[in-house]
């Protein structure tokens, strides 16, 4: 993924209008649900940071739906309303339940739990950290725009994974130049630096990927705490059932110069929430 321009076109509007009224057609029948919502929750990140596995783990959970890519953001720049963006997202979520839960190969299932339904609507968000990050870089007025739509308190989740690791992926899944996802890589890291200025250490949680895989289930309670949800011990032990042993060390599969290694770790030492990681950890 890139830093794109934005899209547009009359087409494109039209099709956002017709996506706009139906949903607002089909909330009337959620309102009283979305009325109950106490927390608005979504991710900013990058792209391959492993911040999918995390969402539909959250979106287990009985009182919380997380969708999966809706881009909320993008429909709160086109003056979609709080309705119609909770709907979307409780549709996103169903939808995304319906199709299995599979993506890039790993299947994010969670048996026993409440993916794709709810039980009492506490937390709503949606998990698209990249373009979520692109929008933000874009335009910066976005935070308060959406916080005005929501009108509940706002918290943001920020996965990280080794850059060595990310950069990889994003490369081989691009066919993009290293060198060229290095510097794409750290356009995402600066904008998320300034994002969690803007927001404030109480309203952003820091969590690393290799961390949560370590121990997803103290990684869980701690996202649960962070957003004021119980976590019932079933939905934790489900839900941290399904987490891979051990993250994927992807920055084997190309071969990195020297020069590369040392840029890469050179820029990590400017941003509090990437040290620690290093091209051998």
């Amino acid at each position: 993924m890139e830093f794109p321009k934005a899209i547009s076109g009359p087409y494109w509007r039209f099709q956002h209008s017709m996506t706009g009224r139906r949903a607002a057609r089909e909330a009337v029948q959620y309102r009283d649900r979305f009325d109950s919502v106490e927390t608005y929750c979504m991710f900013i990140g990058y792209p391959r940071s492993g911040h999918s596995m995390v969402g539909s783990l959250m979106d287990a959970h009985p009182d919380m739906v997380i969708s999966n890519e809706l881009d909320a953001l993008k429909y709160v720049d086109l003056g979609f309303d709080r309705d119609q963006i909770y709907y979307m997202i409780l549709e996103n979520t169903r939808e995304y339940a319906r199709a299995g839960r599979s993506q890039t190969g790993y299947s994010y299932v969670v048996p026993n739990q409440h993916q794709g339904t709810f039980r009492d609507l506490k937390v709503i968000g949606d998990k698209k950290g990249g373009s979520s990050t692109f929008h933000l870089r874009r335009d910066p007025t976005l935070l308060d725009r959406l916080g005005k739509v929501v009108s509940v308190p706002m918290r943001f989740i920020h996965v990280t994974r080794n850059p060595y690791d990310n950069i990889t992926t994003m490369a081989t899944r691009s066919g993009r130049d290293l060198d060229e996802r290095i510097d794409t890589y750290f356009k995402f890291v600066a904008t998320n630096a300034t994002v969690r200025k803007r927001i404030g250490p109480d309203g952003v949680l820091d969590m690393h990927l290799e961390d949560f895989i370590a121990d997803p289930a103290a990684k869980l309670r701690s996202i649960c705490e962070f957003i004021g949800l119980d976590a019932p011990d079933d939905f934790i032990k489900d839900a941290a059932g399904i987490v891979y042993k051990e993250p994927k060390r992807t920055r084997a599969k190309i071969k990195w110069s020297k020069k590369q290694v040392a840029t890469v770790a050179e820029r990590i030492e400017r941003y509090d929430f990437l040290k620690g990681y290093t091209y051998e950890s």
